[in-house]
């Protein structure tokens, strides 16, 4: 099937391929996880990730309504700020509602019905490889950060998150730092319910010791009686999807540029947001140097400079790896460009074409 240009398409092969993955884990460490929707929410495929997973966390009650009604099972939420009327919103889906501050907890736990209440702290340390995405960065807001405020909070939770990770594949480091929450934070945790050590752990990534991870978890939970969450987003969906466009032109200007029918702005806005490059199939060494670059308006919209065995021409097929986590929840309609389709490449073989964007979604996401 010849598909137009721009899509994301998703591999649920391979899409299970982690999820076995996750489902193990669960079954040697007693944690549970909760699929996190802001790093990916395309529910097309949620009927797959259900079978393994225990529901899903959200940053909004539009996040959490969505998990409600095309997941099921649990429903968690965090924010760093709730309005009075989010939470009127959120009770009655939410099954746990984490708030980020003392203040909040006190004002708002009363009116969240049936839901449990946690809240979050921040421990100080953190695994980040990004100052902007580091959850324990100089000043940061996320999370309550001292024991004597964390106190004040116990009578009203039953259990707590911690978010230290980000894009983390040093075990050594994990331990040790789920040996330090332990440690400086026993007298607390020994009231909880449930603890969520977060996302950002990347333990579907080939040649993570999943036994050691599991052993830690496990440990964990035992010393302190509790309940383990996990909330992985990328580790569910790592290279599972692509983002695939076409070749529209090549230009020059001292060094050579394929122009593709896709936007690092509107469609992989991680990849400005962090000056990273996307990762293609290329060549090492020897080959047609060419950067790729995206037809917005925008002067450093470039996918990235690679190698290719032969000058890229109009009409080739560009494919963007990995391209499932933080894309389709950050797309926008920047430059009007066109909306890349969501595809799902199903267990079966067959090619679902589930969402195509055209100019009325363009018109009625603006006024």
């Amino acid at each position: 099937m010849k598909l137009e240009t721009p899509y994301y398409l998703i591999n649920e092969k391979a899409l299970l391929s982690n999820l076995r993955i996750i489902g193990g884990i669960k079954k040697a460490s007693g944690a549970k996880c909760v699929l996190a929707l802001k790093c990916f929410a395309a529910w097309s495929v949620f009927g797959l990730i259900r079978q393994y997973m225990d529901g899903t966390t959200s940053s909004s009650p539009y996040e959490a309504r969505l998990g409600h009604e095309k997941f099921g099972k649990e429903v968690h939420v965090y924010s760093p700020g709730y309005k009075r009327q989010d939470i009127f919103d959120l009770r009655g889906i939410a099954d746990k509602i984490i708030f980020n501050s003392v203040s909040q907890l006190k004002t708002f736990g009363p009116l969240a019905g049936k839901a449990r209440l946690g809240i979050r702290i921040n421990p100080g340390i953190s695994y980040s490889h990004f100052d902007l995405a580091d959850p324990a960065r100089k000043y940061c807001r996320l999370g309550v950060p001292g024991k004597r405020l964390i106190r004040q909070a116990l009578p009203y939770i039953d259990g707590v998150m911690f978010h230290f990770n980000c894009e983390n594949t040093d075990f050594e480091n994990l331990r040790a730092s789920i040996d330090y929450i332990g440690n400086e934070y026993k007298d607390i945790l020994k009231y909880c319910k449930w603890v969520s050590l977060g996302g950002g752990i990347y333990f579907t990534r080939k040649g993570y010791p999943v036994e050691d991870f599991c052993a830690a978890i496990r440990d964990f939970a035992g010393r302190f009686n509790t309940q383990v969450y996990l909330e992985p987003g990328e580790s569910v969906i790592m290279q599972s999807a692509e983002l695939v466009c076409s070749v529209l032109d090549v230009v020059r200007n001292k060094t050579n540029t394929a122009i593709v029918d896709a936007s690092t702005e509107a469609h992989m806005l991680d990849l400005l947001i962090y000056s990273l490059d996307a990762k293609v199939n290329a060549v090492e060494g020897k080959g047609f140097r060419c950067a790729i670059a995206g037809r917005s308006c925008l002067a450093g919209d470039i996918f990235g400079s690679y190698r290719f065995k032969r000058r890229p021409r109009p009409g080739d097929i560009i494919r963007f790896k990995d391209a499932g986590g933080y894309t389709m929840v950050k797309k926008n309609w920047f430059n009007g460009l066109q909306m890349p389709a969501i595809v799902v490449k199903r267990l079966n073989g067959k090619i679902d074409i589930v969402r195509k964007f055209g100019y009325k979604d363009f018109v009625d996401n603006l006024s």
